[in-house]
């Protein structure tokens, strides 16, 4: 399955949801609101929650780093009919190995199942390459390595990729920026806008900071140039 219902307070909130499960950004999706919210009467009757229809969109040209030629296997793999026996595991797995051939990489992954979700754990040589400017062609590589773990699923699953433990020590370089940035505004009084990031690394900044007592975020701006604000709070 390739498609996932969210609701929430807003049809934005519902998107967001979405987007974090899918682990994908608004441009690589299709968005159906299939009901609009309601306060209702006070706020107390009929309130309705908004909820949305969120579509992964094989239409990679545009957002996808890697090469023309891991879109055409992409296509490939998505046109078999008769294979949906499949494991959508070993699909994704073997997907990885044969992008990364073509990257001139050879590697070996490692399938880890946990509660939420399953990790891909890819190891070898020169991974640099696989990984990209601050995980950009891996974060692409996830996206497409989920459609076609989904091609051969009943159910909706979740594949995040990893490669050289670089997601941990990603959120580790977020979580000291984002400390580092909310001492800035503390210092000189002034929100400070972080440079545009995915979901998934807004999301670090923001769960690193909702706690302290002086700072909060907000995020601002349309994807793909959507980025996390730090500003102080509003003194009592």
């Amino acid at each position: 399955m390739n498609k996932i219902v969210t609701s929430g307070k807003t049809i934005e909130e519902a998107v967001k949801q979405g987007l974090a499960k899918l682990g994908a950004t608004e441009d690589q999706v299709t968005i159906k609101v299939l009901e609009q919210p309601s306060k209702g009467f006070l706020g107390l009757i009929g309130v309705k929650e908004a909820k949305v229809e969120l579509a992964l969109s094989t239409d990679t040209s545009s957002t996808l780093p890697i090469g023309n030629r891991s879109e055409e296997m992409l296509v490939s793999r998505l046109k078999n009919e008769g294979d949906d026996e499949r494991d959508p595991y070993e699909e994704a797995a073997s997907f990885i190995r044969d992008v990364s051939v073509n990257m001139g990489l050879q590697v070996e992954v490692d399938i880890v199942h946990k509660k939420d979700n399953t990790v891909l754990n890819i190891s070898g040589n020169d991974l640099g390459l696989l990984i990209g400017r601050r995980g950009q062609t891996l974060d692409a590589l996830q996206y497409l390595t989920n459609i076609i773990a989904n091609r051969y699923s009943d159910s909706f699953i979740r594949i995040i990729l990893d490669a050289e433990n670089f997601r941990e020590r990603r959120r580790k370089t977020l979580e000291d920026l984002a400390e580092r940035l909310a001492g800035r505004v503390i210092r000189t009084r002034k929100e400070v806008a972080l440079e545009p990031m995915s979901p998934q690394e807004r999301k670090v900044i923001h769960s690193k900071l909702q706690d302290h007592s002086e700072v909060k975020t907000y995020s601002k701006g349309e994807e793909p140039n959507r980025r996390v604000v730090i500003t102080l709070k509003q003194s009592k």
